[in-house]
C-alpha cells in the first residue's frame, strides 16, 4: 500500500479521523483506566466479560464493537445517545481480551468470530436474561453479529450491521498488511488505542488480528460466514459508508444480496466510522427500524 492510500485509510479508521480532532468519543477515551472501569464484569467459562447497561426499556439492544474495540471507544455515542425514545435498554460489551474483558489476554483461533458469538449468547441469555434483542454490529462486531443471528435466531429479534464483510479477499489484506506497522501511524492515531491498551500490547494484538485475518484467507479461502447469511430470519438493516476504505461496496452488496429479510441504507460521504460522524442521524434510524412494527 502506498503512503497516500494508508493516509486515506488510517484517517477513516474508528478511533483515528482527523476530521473529529475534538469528537467528543475521542475526549472519553483519553479518559479510559483500567482503575475507573465504567460497567460490571461476569465470568462466562475462561473469559472476565465487561459490558455497561444503559436505559430501563422493554426492548434489549446489544451493541457489538470492532476490531480492538471497546464500549467506549466504538459506541459512547450510542450509550449516551440511542435511546431518545427511553423506550430501550442499550447493553454494549467488550469482546474477550478487548478493553476490560482482560485477563486473558485476546487469542484469535480460526473460528475466533464464533467463539465469540458464542460467548455474547451467553452473556445476554445467561447473565442478562434476555428473551429477544436487537443486535447492533460494527466490523468486526458485525460479523459475530451475523453469526449470532444465524446460529441463535430465537434470541436475535433485530439485526443492524455496517461496515461488515462476510468473507476476506487478497485486495482486503493488502489493506490489512498495509497498516500492520502500527509504529508507522501518527502519534494521535496511535494514541488513544495505547491509552486502553498500552503499546506494546496493542502493537501485539493489532498484529495478531491482521494475521488471523490472513489465516481465514488461507485457510478457508477466504470464507468468515457466507453459509450463515441465509440463515438470518430476523428483519436486517445494512449501513454502508460509500467511501469506507476497510470495507468496499462489494462486501455490502453481498451481504443485501445474500440475506432475506434486509432494508439497505448507505450514507454518500459515509467512512468506516459513520456512526460517529453522523452520530445522531445514524441512532435515530437504528432506533426506528428497531421499534417499528413494536407494541
Amino acid at each position: 500500500m502506498n503512503a497516500a492510500v494508508r493516509r486515506v485509510f488510517l484517517s477513516s479508521f474508528n478511533f483515528v479521523s482527523k476530521q473529529r480532532e475534538h469528537f467528543p468519543t475521542r475526549n472519553f477515551i483519553c479518559k479510559f483506566s483500567l482503575n475507573a472501569m465504567p460497567g460490571k464484569t461476569t465470568q462466562i467459562g475462561e473469559w472476565k466479560i465487561h459490558y455497561e447497561l444503559t436505559g430501563s426499556g422493554n426492548h434489549d439492544v446489544f451493541l457489538m464493537p470492532g476490531a480492538l474495540g471497546s464500549t467506549r471507544t466504538d459506541f459512547a455515542l450510542q450509550l449516551e445517545r440511542l435511546n431518545s425514545t427511553n423506550l430501550l435498554k442499550v447493553v454494549a460489551w467488550d469482546p474477550p481480551g478487548y478493553g476490560y474483558s482482560r485477563p486473558p489476554d485476546r487469542t484469535y483461533p480460526l473460528e475466533f468470530f464464533k467463539r465469540d458469538a458464542d460467548v455474547a449468547a451467553k452473556l445476554l441469555q445467561q447473565v442478562l436474561n434476555f428473551k429477544e434483542v436487537s443486535v447492533v454490529g460494527w466490523s468486526d462486531g458485525g460479523i459475530v453479529a451475523m453469526i449470532l443471528a444465524a446460529d441463535y435466531p430465537d434470541l436475535v429479534k433485530k439485526l443492524v450491521i455496517f461496515g461488515a464483510n462476510s468473507y476476506v479477499t487478497e485486495e482486503d489484506l493488502k489493506l490489512y498488511e498495509g497498516v500492520r506497522d502500527v509504529a508507522a501511524w501518527s502519534p494521535r492515531m496511535r494514541a488513544p488505542m495505547e491509552q486502553v491498551y498500552g503499546a506494546e500490547y496493542f502493537k501485539v494484538t493489532w498484529s495478531k488480528w491482521v494475521d488471523a485475518m490472513k489465516l481465514i484467507y488461507d485457510t478457508n479461502g477466504g470464507n468468515i460466514c457466507k453459509e450463515k447469511l441465509s440463515k438470518i430470519r430476523c428483519p436486517t438493516l445494512v449501513i454502508h459508508g460509500k467511501k469506507d476504505p476497510m470495507v468496499p461496496q462489494f462486501h455490502s452488496d453481498f451481504l443485501i444480496q445474500n440475506i432475506k429479510n434486509v432494508i439497505y441504507h448507505e450514507y454518500e460521504d459515509g467512512k468506516h466510522n459513520l456512526h460517529q460522524k453522523y452520530a445522531d442521524d445514524f441512532n435515530g434510524r437504528v432506533e426506528k427500524f428497531i421499534l417499528e412494527n413494536e407494541n
